[in-house]
């Protein structure tokens, strides 16, 4: 699903224009976004959370080359599903 697939459902549910649904949910990402370079944790209610995690650095060997390569420390995001999300999921696939 697409952003644009996003504002126009929310646009068509609500009944607004597509251009103020588009600025609404760009400003909920942009926030968003922000909040994770601040690694601030996002928790979204009956849909799950988003942090920022930080990987050590490590050593690996190109499989091509066999040469010992550093990778260096680096954050990545998480994300954890709700429980009714989850539940959702399981659902639908039995």
């Amino acid at each position: 699903m697409l952003k644009k697939d996003i504002v126009d459902r929310v646009s068509s549910e609500l009944s607004l224009q597509k251009q103020d649904v588009g600025l609404a949910v760009d400003i909920m990402l942009e926030t968003m976004a922000k909040a994770l370079v601040e690694e601030r944790r996002i928790e979204l209610r009956g849909f799950g959370s988003f942090s920022v995690r930080s990987r050590k650095p490590r050593s690996t060997k190109n499989p091509r080359t066999g040469k010992v390569m550093e990778i260096p420390d680096r954050k990545t995001l998480h994300f954890t599903m709700s429980k009714s999300l989850k539940e959702a999921l399981i659902s639908d696939t039995e």
